[in-house]
């Protein structure tokens, strides 16, 4: 049996969840972005005392590493590192891309043509960037996560010879410039179902990180503007 506490702080709506073997016992999200940090440890309380257990019982904590916004993923790895620390548990850190991938899988399994669709998560990272990453079916990578300039002539050499879903934050403004037949594009946001899922078959197979060592995955370098 394992208990997972599963933290997402990565994107506009962040979400906590508990987990019994990949099985979402409780959750609780956060729509307002800039709210993130206030929400997660009052969240993770409650949650706890939802499901009738103390912090000292869960056994991980997951939490997505990036890609996402600078200051979410700051929130969220900084809250599942001061947890792993205090309570001796280790720490599992999933790629943003890859849980929402994962999430919107989950909802196009009914699907016919499922196995021959590629799924496209977008994270929006301002202007026409994204970042991004191309997964078959069974969540192999066909493009690695990257921050991507998005124009007419993007994903043209994948559109080529395959049907793929697009979604996800970054995915409207490739829809206002993308006229591929074989491009879909659907609503999707992550789902904890989808969150616990991975970091219960990171659990089984003890894919740890060590917190001491582990840095959100930012795929880009940190901009400010200076006023003058």
């Amino acid at each position: 049996m394992s208990l997972i506490l599963n933290i997402d702080t990565a994107t506009e709506t962040a979400h906590v969840s508990i987990a019994k073997d990949g099985s979402v016992l409780h959750s609780s999200q956060n729509e307002s972005q800039k709210d993130h940090a206030s929400f997660l440890q009052p969240a993770i309380q409650q949650l706890c005392k939802d499901a009738g257990i103390e912090l000292k019982d869960i056994e991980a904590i997951a939490v997505t590493g990036g890609p996402g916004s600078y200051t979410g993923l700051r929130v969220g790895l900084a809250s599942a590192k001061g947890l792993c620390y205090a309570l001796s548990k280790p720490l599992i850190m999933l790629n943003t891309l890859e849980v929402l991938a994962a999430s919107a899988f989950s909802v196009s399994t009914d699907e016919p043509d499922n196995t021959a669709t590629l799924f496209c998560p977008m994270i929006d990272a301002r202007r026409m960037e994204v970042f991004t990453a191309i997964y078959d079916h069974q969540m192999a990578v066909r493009l690695s996560p990257c921050a991507m300039i998005l124009d007419e002539h993007s994903f043209q050499d994948q559109l080529k010879n395959n049907n793929i879903l697009f979604f996800g934050s970054g995915s409207t403004k490739w829809k206002a410039i993308c006229g591929h037949p074989n491009a879909s594009f659907r609503a999707v946001t992550i789902r904890p179902e989808a969150m616990s899922g991975l970091s219960f078959k990171s659990f089984s197979s003890r894919h740890f990180a060590d917190p001491a060592y582990s840095e959100p995955l930012y795929l880009k370098e940190f901009q400010t503007v200076t006023k003058r």
